[in-house]
């Protein structure tokens, strides 16, 4: 997805840190309860410092929504998470992202032209009546209206399990939505989720929009219970079997922590497998001396492991990588979003149409009332 953010100005990319810490400083003061700066979880510790709230993408939605005096929420985060804070904050709240180009390659690798092709495509070989469409959060508003539309809902790495289960009713009691899920963008989250309920390879095929027919024979297709978009976070597909049995044989008595966007090799092997959130409550509750290897982006693994001293923290990839598109947000974007405001000027304002969010709202609704 192509997005538009020009150069800063020389003020900022000149600017000193320290210079940069007073002038975000001093426009949050003057803005006070008009203004809300939410982190993600990924960001840079010199974005966290100013943060008012810090969370998961959806999590810090929910926080916007619930905050009706802020009249500027700026989300620190990606594009799609500052989509679906547009999507559920009030009409007198505008959300603003700090760098344009901070976007997500796995909400990317599926659009809503390509989902649209799959859908008409699937039509073709059986009754999409009977599938029900799951988006993960980690898709564009565009996507989440889709779901809504056709009877699906949105699910977060930490509800994958129960939308599933609303959708396929596993638990037999009469009531089941369809027959097949089309999931995107994420196949592992899919898979793992999948694994989880109780299904096996067989039951799953792998949908590659860049191939007919997603690469599939009709029959697969028809045989299949799930159907797992091509889609993957870079961060995450980099860790592997191997990095966990090198940690293993390290530390035999070390935990293993593991997101569900990781590749089913390497949740198999792991202690806990659990969302952002979920791993940060397993450190939190690690008895002091705990020796914990993460499979998830560095910038959340350094951080805790600076804010739990009597713990060793550690990535389980000892060539650490960055989520690149969270990295663009720096406290010069910041300093210059706040600054505009105070000025009266306000930048890269994110705004989803209303007939899209209407049904996105619909597919975010959803998913709270199975959850």
């Amino acid at each position: 997805m192509i997005r538009l953010q020009g150069a800063l100005p020389e003020r900022y990319t000149d600017a000193s840190p320290e210079e940069l810490a007073a002038w975000i400083g001093a426009a949050k003061r003057s803005l006070g309860e008009r203004l809300l700066i939410l982190g993600h979880h990924y960001q840079r510790d010199e974005v966290m410092a100013w943060a008012d709230a810090r969370g998961d993408s959806f999590g810090l939605s929910r926080i916007a929504a619930s905050k009706r005096d802020a009249e500027f929420v700026v989300f620190c985060g990606v594009h799609f998470m500052a989509e679906s804070a547009d999507v559920l904050t009030a009409p007198h709240q505008q959300v603003l992202l700090p760098d344009l180009n901070a976007g997500c390659s796995m909400a990317d690798m599926a659009d809503i032209d390509a989902v649209e092709e799959a859908w008409d495509a699937l039509g073709r070989v059986t009754d999409v009546e009977r599938i029900v469409p799951i988006t993960y959060m980690n898709s564009s508003a565009a996507l989440k209206a889709f779901v809504g539309d056709h009877g699906g809902a949105v699910c977060t790495s930490s509800n994958a399990r129960a939308v599933l289960s609303w959708a396929l009713d596993p638990a037999g009691s009469g009531v089941a939505v369809g027959e097949k899920v089309l999931f995107f963008p994420d196949q592992h989250l899919g898979r793992n989720t999948g694994f989880e309920l109780g299904y096996d390879a067989s039951d799953m095929a792998v949908w590659n929009p860049r191939l007919d027919m997603g690469g599939l024979e009709d029959a697969a297709v028809k045989q299949a219970t799930l159907l797992l978009w091509k889609g993957h976070c870079s961060v995450h597909q980099r860790f592997r079997p191997e990095h966990v049995e090198a940690f293993r044989a390290e530390h035999p008595e070390g935990i293993v922590l593991v997101h569900p966007e990781c590749a089913h090799e390497v949740v198999v092997l792991a202690d806990r497998v659990g969302s952002t959130d979920a791993i940060i409550r397993e450190v939190e509750a690690a008895a002091p001396g705990s020796t914990i290897g993460i499979a998830t982006e560095i910038h959340l693994v350094k951080r805790l492991a600076d804010e739990h001293p009597d713990k060793h923290v550690t990535c389980l990839d000892p060539l650490v990588c960055p989520c690149s598109t969270m990295f663009r947000i720096d406290a010069a974007h910041l300093a210059w979003i706040l600054e505009g405001l105070v000025e009266g000027e306000v930048r890269n304002r994110i705004v989803v149409d209303e007939a899209a969010a209407t049904l996105a709202r619909v597919a975010l609704e959803r998913m709270l009332a199975i959850t």
